[in-house]
């Protein structure tokens, strides 16, 4: 008979999704923070400004922050199918 996941080990696989969701949107955002072209002259003749909003330090760029939150994901992920299996 095949018992469910311990609540701990579901706890770790919701915080290995949020981290793996997160980390894949700064890794976007880090890629396409460049404007595009095509809609360059557009954003500049409406008055667009890019937001200098930074979600991490200068010292990290967000690619590299979302990289480490997957590779964080991944980790508590594994960590979460051996608490389980164990368990189980």
């Amino acid at each position: 008979m095949h018992r469910p996941a311990p609540r701990c080990a579901t706890a770790l696989y919701a915080i290995s999704a949020t981290c793996a969701a997160i980390g894949a949107l700064l890794w976007v955002r880090g890629q396409t923070s460049a404007l595009p072209r095509s809609y360059g002259a557009f954003l500049a003749a409406d008055g667009y400004t890019p937001s200098a909003w930074r979600v991490w330090s200068q010292a990290v760029p967000q690619e590299r922050l979302g990289l480490y939150l997957i590779a964080a994901a991944l980790v508590l992920a594994v960590a979460a199918r051996l608490f389980s299996a164990r368990r189980g």
